[in-house]
């Protein structure tokens, strides 16, 4: 006796997610509009992978795009992801050269980051690279993407006042690091 096959039931697909449409539109603008700033952020923060440091700063906002209170503080969260993320990666490579026997080799610029900088900017940069963390995210953010101190603040976790001291202390070791070198 065969036995009968049960009914092919139609799959029809699930009407959109209006919520998640809006999520995947608005991710979608924010990469367009602030990827490459937030590359050139990582790069001048000092991150050794800016692209991955970005990628995974993308990622953290789009789980966490449904609990944003106001989707267009999303580029200043973007932002303020981008910072710690540079800062955390550094702080671990750090650690990990510590604990490694031999020296560590010369790192290498990536092609997108070496592309991002033309030779005239070579020279700051270093002198930038050279500053304290803090000090060089606190210029960055000011001078480099126009932040007011309230939004400095902000992104580096930091009181207002941090931030004039970061900043002044700053400008006052690249002035003579810049003076130094000419």
């Amino acid at each position: 006796m065969p036995v009968p096959e049960p009914p092919v039931e139609e799959l029809t697909p699930a009407p959109p997610d209006p919520a998640e449409s809006a999520r995947e539109a608005g991710l979608a603008r924010l990469f367009e509009q602030h990827y490459a700033s937030m590359l050139r952020l990582a790069v001048l923060l000092g991150a050794d992978d800016p692209e991955n440091v970005v990628a995974e700063a993308y990622y953290q906002i789009y789980r966490k795009w449904r609990r944003l209170r106001d989707t267009e503080a999303a580029e200043a969260y973007l932002r303020s992801t981008v910072c710690n993320l540079t800062r955390m990666r550094i702080r671990h490579l750090q650690v990990a050269r510590k604990h490694v026997e031999n020296p560590p080799e010369e790192t290498v610029v990536s092609a997108e980051s070496a592309a991002l900088l033309r030779d005239d900017q070579r020279v700051l940069i270093d002198a930038l690279q050279q500053l304290p963390a803090r000090q060089r995210e606190a210029l960055v953010l000011r001078h480099w993407l126009g932040l007011k101190e309230g939004e400095i603040a902000a992104a580096m976790g930091i009181s207002s006042g941090s931030v004039k001291t970061h900043t002044a202390r700053g400008l006052a070791a690249l002035t003579q690091a810049m003076e130094a070198r000419r």
